[in-house]
């Protein structure tokens, strides 16, 4: 999120719930989210013990909303198309919970790359970046040298997960960015 799709958690959430994104943090339950990534409650318990105070959730209302608001950001689509055309092999490797098929039904990124790390399935359910064990479930799914990978992420302490494993990486700014670092690093757009 926020590297290839536009994540409505920060504005879009707390609009959803009309209240800041401060207002949010505070009141939302501290681990419910990160539970649901991992797989370690299903959405109806997010949607309990989704405010640490039990208000209620109407979680039908809050999935849609998400969904409405998922979007590539601008230039990725045109980029992964290229990447794809051009037989670079890509992996989607995010903290998400089972709400990435939302993605897939609107936006079809398995056009251009593999659902394959995602928080809540295997080979990573339960691992979230920039834990060690997520890059190495990586590398040993994938059975490549590490220095054969690259990682890309808009978050720098992923991006220092992905070094400190071994694995080439680059901070996402923006799909300019990212294609003038490909061309750098010798992929042919």
């Amino acid at each position: 999120m926020d590297t290839v799709v536009y994540d409505p958690f920060f504005h879009d959430m707390p609009r959803f719930f009309n209240c800041t994104f401060k207002q949010l943090l505070a009141d939302k339950h501290p681990t419910a989210w990160v539970q649901f990534e991992r797989d370690e409650i299903e959405e109806e318990e997010l949607f309990r013990i989704f405010f640490a105070d039990g208000r209620p959730v109407d979680g039908d209302a809050l999935k849609q909303h998400m969904a409405e608001c998922y979007r590539y950001l601008d230039g990725m689509e045109a980029l992964l198309e290229r990447l794809a055309t051009a037989g670079v092999r890509m992996h989607a490797f995010s903290n998400y919970p089972a709400w990435w098929r939302l993605i897939e039904d609107k936006l079809r990124l398995s056009r251009y790359l593999d659902w394959t790390f995602i928080s809540c399935q295997p080979p990573l359910r339960g691992l979230r970046k920039p834990a060690p064990e997520s890059f190495a479930a990586v590398v040993d799914h994938l059975g490549l040298p590490p220095d054969r990978l690259l990682f890309v992420d808009d978050r720098q302490a992923n991006v220092d997960g992905a070094l400190e494993a071994g694995i080439p990486a680059v901070r996402f700014e923006s799909a300019e960015q990212l294609e003038e670092e490909l061309r750098r690093r010798g992929f042919c757009l």
